[in-house]
């Protein structure tokens, strides 16, 4: 027996003597050496068919070097999106509209954290999926066309506004670890990109330089040189004749040699396939890749740089050129922690437990509160009283979670929509009524929840739910309970205790009740697969695994009729949802409308449009819409024509705006008393709508983008250059101003003083006095613009270069300080360069832009600073 022991001790002896020999031999796994011998050493010893697998989004594992698999796609715009619970933020144009840098920040660390806290989990179960740390965020293109429908991706029309806010972001999102990053964010599309959706592929951006330096690059430059992001996607579209995926000028000569950039670019998904099939830019697929990774792309989200291995062998390219890209890639990878020891990563510590907290919903109410622009607010109709007798809540976004997403959205445990937070916020005895009214548009049948009262199984409202631990339905069922509504995100507390979040099944039935006579359509959205049976005859069957998909049946049944119904669901892996809907065609909106208005004593109307309408490459055949964008930016007819029918009540009306970009709602601002921009506010955006209808938040959000009149006082779509466009260059009358944005209360400013001449190198200190002299306590964002007077170049007609959202209780003065950089006062001169020249400066100081005729919620103070001295070059 002691023979035995002792031979086992040698023999461990020798394996552990082995593995620390060959950990020797491995410099790569050696924590200890510099980052840059690390990656050479894992580069050296790979093959050229490895490096290539690595260049892809969906990198395949290498086991014999450690390398586990990897999905570079991932994406985090306002919440971890597309892997199960999480946090869901309001979309970015809204949490612009909060002029809250600081906030963003945190918002940003809170997703960074529940990405880490998902890796964690996903890498201890081994599941493969979305599951990655290099994140596609944030969109910091400039919103410089209402038309655009990813505008809402976006942090506005202003360049220093965006610079601001995307600085914030990416610096939450990468953490402050002196080495490992949370995860890598990647400010897109890099550089002048913002539609027309549907030309994407073929278009090509022609500017002047003046506008390609002072409008496109400023935020993208400071992601980078601030920021320290590590990533950077390029765009679909050409630039100047270049496939942006293509430039050298772009994306290495810009991006490389003059901000400095050190990580990796990757290209929008299939980009690099359009320099070869759609820009017609390069012969071969084999072509179109060399010239990729030659310009300097290092990441290929698609697959053709499977084409790589013939370019090298055609001679377009070498195996040192994909060397370099391999390089940069596996150098995130190190910084992410993945060849590292657990206990090595300060973020592998962060646990599943925080994901949809109460904690992190908190703070997507204050992101809420805070991005909400009132509008209007004529005779102190707002706030309202908690207290009334009748509410009537009307409209298309009413009680509508999807349109609270916005797009590139995660799912959160639960929401509360407008109707449920108006339900929340008044007492028992106000009673609230609820109707749609009306579609968004005209031909487009607007999907509910099927509501519980239509539901029974056997003497309860609702479904009988049965639960199965597996993915087929088979066997008995682990719980059986009723489900008073199917519209189900399961994780927390809508999953049986102790039930798989993976592989299970769920088997509803029950009876459905039909209220009118006519056809229905019957809708399952869910993530995996599921089908609907009525009286046993199969209506929707989509019976697969796949993300989030909606399907349909239509029937002609009678009012009162009856109908067994069953619904299966199956769920495998990665998010978990399932949604039971319905549209009655046929029935009365309008009269529904107007007689719950008529017994109220306010309208509270929700429409604007939804991420179902405006988007990325999108299929919307209706007026007004084109391939996810606009051709018209009026709020559609058929709401207009319901809010004309409710004005002639004689009741109140309070219209609140969900949207993701500027609506022209002339008829609105000019006839109805109150307007609150919501944009697409987030889980829990009906609790923020609420507070601030009923004056538990004092509204002070301001519009990160001009709201137009018409989209005849602009330019065309396809027409880059800035003249005619944004509040910087716009020389028309607009229907709500860049800036603008209206509160409970009121502020005074004074004492706007700084020295008033200056050095061309200095830093110019301003400081300004605000003064709550209202009645409330609220915020007050502090808007800083220049205007340079008499210039020998052209420049802005405005420029905001500082903003501060502070806090004052009613009565209450503080001094605002901002420190203006030689970078904020300067220009572009005539060759092109960025330079402070001498002259006039006016500098303003309010809570709006200023020279804005009619708006008379604030006063706007200025003064005069004159540069003096020589052109100074900015670096």
């Amino acid at each position: 027996m002691k023979k035995i022991h002792f031979l086992l001790f040698v023999f461990s002896f020798c394996l552990i003597l082995t593995f620390n020999l060959t950990a020797q031999n491995e410099p790569y796994k050696n924590p200890t050496l510099l980052i840059e011998e690390r990656v050479n050493d894992l580069v050296s010893r790979m093959t050229l068919d490895e490096k290539i697998s690595q260049m892809m989004n969906i990198a395949v594992a290498i086991p014999r070097l450690g390398i586990p698999y990897y999905d570079w796609w991932n994406e985090g715009l306002h919440g971890v999106a597309r892997t199960g619970i999480a946090t869901v933020f309001p979309q970015a144009i809204g949490i612009a509209a909060t002029f809250n840098d600081s906030l963003l920040y945190n918002v940003a660390t809170v997703i960074s954290d529940e990405f880490r806290a998902k890796y964690n989990a996903y890498i201890k179960d081994k599941n493969e999926g979305f599951i990655g740390l290099t994140v596609w965020s944030p969109n910091i293109n400039i919103f410089r066309d209402p038309r655009w429908g990813r505008g809402q991706e976006t942090y506005g029309e202003d360049p220093f506004l965006t610079s601001r806010m995307g600085v914030a972001f990416v610096k939450g999102m990468q953490g402050n670890d002196p080495f490992y990053l949370k995860t890598v964010s990647t400010p897109k599309h890099y550089l002048v990109h913002s539609g027309p959706e549907p030309l994407r592929h073929v278009f090509d951006a022609e500017i002047n330089e003046r506008d390609f330096l002072d409008t496109y690059a400023p935020a993208f430059e400071a992601c980078v040189k601030e920021g320290k992001a590590y990533s950077i996607m390029s765009a679909y579209n050409s630039f100047r004749g270049i496939p942006v995926s293509a430039s050298k000028y772009l994306l290495t000569t810009l991006l490389r040699d003059t901000w400095g950039f050190k990580g990796y670019v990757v290209s929008d998904c299939d980009a690099v396939r359009d320099i070869y099939s759609t820009h017609k830019y390069a012969s071969s697929m084999e072509e179109a890749a060399a010239l990729a990774v030659k310009a300097g792309l290092d990441l290929n989200c698609g697959t053709l740089f499977s084409h790589l291995k013939g370019a090298v062998e055609k001679g377009y390219l070498t195996e040192k050129d994909i060397d370099v890209s391999v390089k940069r890639l596996m150098e995130a990878r190190f910084r992410l922690g993945d060849f590292d020891p657990e206990d090595k990563v300060p973020y592998n510590k962060i646990s599943p437990d925080i994901n949809d907290s109460p904690e992190h919903r908190m703070l997507s109410i204050i992101a809420a509160q805070q991005s909400m622009v009132l509008l209007k607010n004529e005779k102190n109709l707002l706030p309202l009283k908690k207290d009334l007798t009748a509410i009537a809540v009307i409209g298309p976004n009413a009680d509508n979670a999807t349109v609270m997403y916005g797009n590139y959205n995660g799912v959160p445990s639960k929401y509360v929509t407008p109707l449920q937070g108006i339900k929340n916020k008044v007492s028992k005895q106000t009673k609230v009524y609820y109707a749609i009214g009306n579609d968004y548009v005209e031909g487009m049948a607007t999907i509910e929840n099927v509501p519980t009262e239509y539901l029974f199984s056997e003497d309860q409202h609702g479904l009988k739910g049965e639960y199965f631990t597996n993915p087929d339905i088979s066997g008995n069922p682990k719980e059986v309970r009723i489900d008073t509504l199917i519209d189900f995100n399961f994780e927390g507390k809508t999953i049986p205790k102790g039930f798989p979040l993976e592989n299970f099944s769920v088997r509803w039935t029950g009876t459905l009740l039909a209220p009118e006579d006519g056809k229905y359509q019957l809708a399952l959205t869910g993530d995996d697969g599921y089908r609907l049976f009525l009286d046993d005859s199969l209506l929707i069957d989509d019976w697969t695994e796949h993300a989030p998909t909606t399907k349909s049946g239509t029937i002609e049944i009678q009012k009162g009729s009856k109908h067994k119904i069953r619904i299966e669901y199956f769920q495998k892996a990665g998010g978990a949802s399932i949604k039971f809907s319905w549209h009655v065609f046929g029935k009365d909106r309008l009269k529904e409308a107007l007689d719950i208005a008529k017994k109220s004593d306010v309208i509270i109307y929700c429409g604007g449009i939804s991420p179902s309408l405006e988007g990325e490459e999108m299929d919307v055949p209706y007026e007004g819409f084109k391939g996810g964008d606009r051709t018209s930016i009026d709020l559609p007819a058929v709401q207009e024509k319901m809010l004309k029918k409710l004005q002639t009540t004689g009741k109140p009306i309070v219209f609140i705006i969900m949207n993701g970009s500027a609506l022209s709602i002339n008829w609105a601002d000019k006839n109805l008393p109150a307007i609150l921009e919501a944009w697409y506010p987030g889980q829990e955006g009906g609790t923020a709508i609420a507070d601030i209808l009923f004056g538990d938040y004092n509204p002070a959000g301001r519009l990160p983008v001009t709201f137009y009149k018409s989209i005849d006082q602009l330019p065309t779509f396809e027409d880059y250059n800035m003249k005619g466009r944004t509040y910087r260059y716009f020389e028309g009358e607009a229907l709500y101003k860049f800036g603008y944005g209206l509160s409970y209360t009121s502020f005074r400013y004074s004492d706007l003083h700084m020295q008033k001449k200056m050095k061309t190198g200095d830093t110019l200190n301003v400081k300004v006095t605000v003064e709550n002299n209202g009645k409330m306590d609220g915020d007050e964002v502090v808007q800083l613009y220049i205007k340079h007077l008499q210039t020998p170049v052209p420049v802005p007609n405005i420029a905001l270069e500082g903003f501060k959202r502070i806090h004052l209780k009613k009565g209450e003065k503080k001094v605002v300080e901002f420190n203006l950089t030689p970078y904020n006062m300067s220009v572009i001169d005539n060759s092109n360069k960025r330079v402070v020249i001498s002259g006039e400066v006016e500098i303003f100081a309010g809570g709006e832009q200023p020279y804005t005729a009619g708006l008379k919620n604030k006063k706007i103070i200025k003064t005069k600073v004159v540069l003096s001295g020589n052109d100074f070059m900015i670096e």
